[in-house]
């Protein structure tokens, strides 16, 4: 090959790698099993289940918070397939009871919770958290409990400051124009470990996941369901979490 036509084929070369998806050529050391939950990741903490990484910064945040004064417990970690699968059986055998279709049903459910199989939780990154050094409220995880006289409020200012420092975001912010889950201001993600998750749980096809599980509802996640749920509820996160 003539050197003028090396060139112009090293050229060509480039400017079509550049054009193709950058997801098209990422391949990840995790398993489909961890992505959905059905692995058997090593997890560490008290009273928490947090891969490695992120236990360790998590307490190096604990520590940080408990100098200024503010305990932080967690309510909630990792969660394998079948503990969420558990929580959306009750939530949809409770809401039938009341009435609500099967579309109904599962609309009013992914208000908060996940449907089995793309909880953010299955990844062992994430956690939801509270200040356990207050006074506690009946209910827990509501967001009026982190604002304004709220029993949590304290730490939601602290970790608007302080939070990333450790690598720990708010994953469902309070942005109006954001779409999927509602505002969580307990759910915290350590992003060095979750944006690799992310990145890997992208090239599964969730559709067809979701078809082999035996869920309640399943037969109303039509491809146009899935795919809106993808979009809003996986991907209509906090930037920085991308």
């Amino acid at each position: 090959m003539k050197k003028q036509q090396l060139i112009k084929f090293l050229v060509i070369a480039c400017i079509t790698l550049a054009t193709v998806p950058q997801f098209a050529f990422y391949q990840s050391s995790i398993s489909n099993d961890e992505l959905i939950g059905k692995g058997t990741p090593k997890l560490f903490g008290n009273g928490y289940n947090l891969r490695a990484e992120a236990n360790t910064a998590f307490k190096k945040m604990q520590a940080a918070a408990l100098k200024d004064g503010i305990s932080i417990g967690a309510v909630s970690s990792y969660r394998g397939f079948a503990h969420q699968k558990r929580i959306w059986e009750r939530k949809f055998k409770s809401n039938k009871a009341k009435g609500l279709s099967d579309m109904a049903n599962i609309k009013k459910i992914i208000e908060y919770s996940t449907i089995p199989g793309t909880s953010r939780h299955h990844w062992g990154t994430d956690i939801d958290i509270y200040q356990t050094n207050v006074k506690q409220p009946k209910n827990v995880l509501l967001p009026k409990n982190f604002h304004a006289n709220g029993p949590y409020c304290k730490l939601k200012e602290w970790t608007d400051v302080n939070a990333a420092k450790y690598g720990f975001y708010l994953v469902y912010t309070d942005n109006a124009n954001r779409k999927g889950f509602k505002y969580e201001p307990w759910h915290f993600s350590y992003k060095a470990l979750s944006s690799e998750y992310l990145k890997a749980y992208k090239t599964l096809n969730i559709s067809e996941i979701l078809k082999k599980e035996a869920l309640s509802g399943s037969d109303s996640f039509s491809e146009l369901f899935i795919n809106q749920y993808i979009n809003q509820n996986i991907l209509d996160i906090n930037p920085e979490l991308l």
